[in-house]
């Protein structure tokens, strides 16, 4: 019983820190399905390791090691994810979106609800701040996360990482040069709004959209604002290039339905298009606002509707009358 009692014991110890390890591992991968396999295979080796751990750290660095590990191993092969506006420039909004491409090019969507937002503080699971991590080398972006994100003194990394303190320091000094570099080439042009505020240019969105309101859409977006369309290496930029595809190749989306959700910490919406039999309406794409101001700044349009809805605990299917509800 003593036995079995301890096993069950380090068993719920490992897996309390399963919610932050999936939001460690997304933000090194990209992939929120690759970070739930990370995060199994690291809990899996901590408990056939845990006869080795020999309390010389703390529980969590030890299993931040092995997952550490983890990432960089399914990052060996050099490939990276990202967003259509970090590989190529905007496209014209009246053209077709071209060939699908594969899906493990892109940055894929992280669902709200989900343990690992306790430990997100500010932009850190943002869109466009996972983009910018994969910018980073591997080990630097480990460093950067571990510190900035989750707190890791520079002692602790070094010991994750098997280095310095110096040498650790120099990684995370690095990582941040790059990524204000990146921030200062994307152009912010104002901080994030509230979420009190984001809420209500969400909401007006989502039905100025189910409206299919061209005129209120531009009131809403950015000059600049950008809209891409994974796994469619396409993206668009500006209000004028958003109504052409909007009111072009995109026009049977007039008639949408949007049911809200949040996806990386920011309002979404699961986009239904009037299902062709007229019995309602069929999974399209899954909307991602990004927000700047008082202005939405960007829409990712992820189409891989079929794997991504249900991760998002969306509906494979609306009926006729269902309204759009307000954004949590």
């Amino acid at each position: 019983m003593g036995d079995t009692g301890a096993a069950d014991a380090t068993a719920e110890a490992l897996d309390a820190y399963r919610g932050e390890l999936t939001g460690y591992c997304y933000r090194m991968l990209g992939a929120y399905a690759e970070a739930e396999d990370a995060v199994q295979e690291t809990l899996v080796r901590a408990w056939r390791g845990i006869e080795r751990f020999e309390g010389r750290s703390s529980l969590r660095s030890w299993v931040y090691r092995i997952a550490t590990n983890v990432c960089l191993d399914a990052l060996a092969s050099g490939n990276r994810r990202a967003l259509p506006m970090d590989l190529a420039g905007p496209a014209d909004g009246a053209t077709p979106p071209g060939t699908l491409e594969d899906a493990a090019l892109w940055i894929e969507p992280c669902p709200a609800g989900d343990p690992e937002t306790a430990v997100a503080v500010g932009e850190s699971v943002r869109l466009a701040f996972v983009a910018a991590l994969q910018c980073l080398p591997p080990k630097q972006r480990a460093t950067l996360i571990l510190r900035d994100v989750l707190g890791f003194s520079a002692r602790e990394v070094a010991d994750l990482h098997g280095s310095t303190v110096a040498s650790a320091n120099s990684a995370l000094q690095r990582a941040r040069s790059t990524l204000s570099a990146h921030r200062d080439s994307a152009g912010d042009p104002a901080p994030e709004p509230s979420d009190a505020v984001r809420r209500v240019l969400a909401q007006r969105y989502a039905t100025a959209f189910s409206r299919y309101d061209m005129e209120e859409l531009s009131m809403l977006l950015h000059v600049d604002a950008t809209m891409c369309l994974p796994p469619y290496a396409k993206w668009m930029r500006g209000v004028s290039d958003i109504q052409a595809w909007l009111t072009g190749p995109a026009v049977d989306c007039r008639g949408s339905r949007m049911v809200p959700t949040t996806a990386n910490g920011s309002p979404a919406f699961g986009q239904y298009r009037p299902d062709p039999d007229g019995t309602g309406y069929v999974p399209w794409a899954l909307q991602v606002l990004e927000f700047s101001g008082d202005r939405i700044t960007g829409i990712v349009a992820f189409r891989d509707s079929g794997r991504l809805f249900p991760v998002f605990g969306l509906p494979d299917h609306l009926p006729e009358g269902r309204h759009l509800a307000a954004p949590a």
